[in-house]
């Protein structure tokens, strides 16, 4: 007999003993003496059945195994564990950047004990690192400066020691004394100016879990930053912003200036070698849309256009073969006013003090179903070589700086 077969008759004989027991009780619902003694014969023998379908099985389970080869082939590769990656902690880790999405939706009621460690001294909770990638590349996209300029990181007022008089060599004849010059530095400090940029979400949106609410904080967030960092770069005058590269007093140089009311071909060829030949070589030139407009119409002497179009899509235009760069910050034509830029603007240093931090407003927009949200930074820039950059100026202005 099969186990198949032992355990259909262990069935049938379970059933039978049920139907015996249910229909052989007294009216008290128990068995009478004489059969409870067969239903107990009945339960022995389905018992023995399940004892030796238990034997059986053990049974068919040993011969198989005893089947098998004693040696198998490899057939898989050997195991190898995969590299995990590595764990990240604090502001990049994944949690973090959960907990402050979360934090946002709810507007900061329900806060994450992994947010601890990124409260800003301010009150607001600093940007999980992920954002703070993708906000400063939004920031080196839209802002020009970011790419121009050179970045660097502070923890406190930042010193830039440069030569202010630099020693000049001298002839003498042989067994003459030596004549020796004094080299003096000075030093530009780069502090660390508030910028902020507030925004209000309504609050369907913050619990609408298809709206992709982190990439419109980010987007808006770093478009407005990069807005107001460019502006400042550019024409900042040091109070409470940072210093600009056409700031009158600490800015680019102003010495090269048209007589003319409009600029001419020759005030750009003037212009570019008003600028030392060392700084030539990585030298663009900054200007707004508007002046583009009158320079394109500027011909050499020779009858051709003075702007070179790119030729390849991404590439930027050129004038007198270098490269040009518009910004809608920079200063439009004005008497007395310097309003080209040409140099190299690395020497353009950008300070960021810290890292960018969020913060709600409570209540602020409570009465209009709007929620509000701050982001902060701090940054200062400044031109470290003012002669490192050359600025254009029209009729009516004296040399400057």
């Amino acid at each position: 007999m099969t186990i198949l077969e032992l355990m259909q008759k262990r069935n049938q004989a379970l059933a039978a003993a049920r139907d015996f027991a249910e229909s052989h009780r007294t009216d008290k619902g128990t068995l009478s003496d004489e059969d409870s003694a067969t239903y107990d014969k009945m339960e022995k023998e389905i018992m023995d059945m399940s004892r030796e379908i238990s034997r059986m099985q053990r049974q068919e389970a040993m011969e198989h195994e005893l089947s098998q080869p004693v040696n198998s082939p490899i057939t898989g590769r050997p195991y190898q564990p995969a590299n995990e990656p590595e764990k990240k902690t604090g502001r990049a880790s994944d949690e973090y950047r959960k907990g402050m999405l979360q934090a946002l939706r709810t507007n900061f009621r329900q806060i994450s004990n992994v947010l601890q460690e990124g409260i800003d001294e301010n009150g607001g909770y600093l940007v999980p690192e992920e954002y703070d990638h993708r906000l400063i590349d939004v920031l080196n996209e839209e802002n020009i400066m970011r790419k121009l300029g050179t970045t660097i990181t502070t923890s406190g007022q930042h010193k830039i020691n440069i030569a202010a008089t630099k020693p000049a060599a001298a002839w003498i004849e042989e067994g003459e004394a030596l004549t020796f010059g004094d080299a003096t530095f000075d030093q530009i400090m780069l502090d660390a100016y508030k910028l902020h940029v507030a925004i209000k979400v309504t609050e369907e949106l913050l619990y609408d879990n298809a709206f992709q609410l982190e990439n419109y904080i980010i987007n808006q967030f770093g478009i407005a930053l990069a807005n107001a960092e460019e502006d400042a770069f550019l024409n900042g005058d040091g109070s409470g912003k940072p210093l600009g590269i056409f700031a009158e007093n600490g800015g680019a140089q102003a010495n090269t200036i048209t007589a003319k009311t409009t600029v001419e071909s020759d005030d750009i060829i003037n212009l570019v070698y008003a600028l030392k030949r060392p700084y030539r070589k990585n030298a663009k030139f900054i200007l707004n849309d508007q002046t583009i407009a009158s320079i394109r119409k500027l011909k050499d002497e020779n009858g051709q256009y003075m702007w070179q179009p790119a030729l390849v899509a991404g590439e930027p235009d050129r004038l007198l073969g270098y490269e040009c760069l518009t910004s809608p910050f920079a200063p439009v034509a004005a008497a007395g006013k310097p309003f080209i830029a040409f140099g190299d603007f690395k020497y353009y240093n950008i300070g960021d003090r810290g890292t960018r931090s969020f913060q709600e407003l409570k209540e602020l927009f409570a009465g209009n179903g709007m929620i509000g949200y701050v982001a902060k930074e701090r940054v200062d820039g400044k031109l470290i070589l003012p002669e490192a950059v050359q600025l254009l100026k029209l009729k009516g202005t004296s040399s400057g700086n």
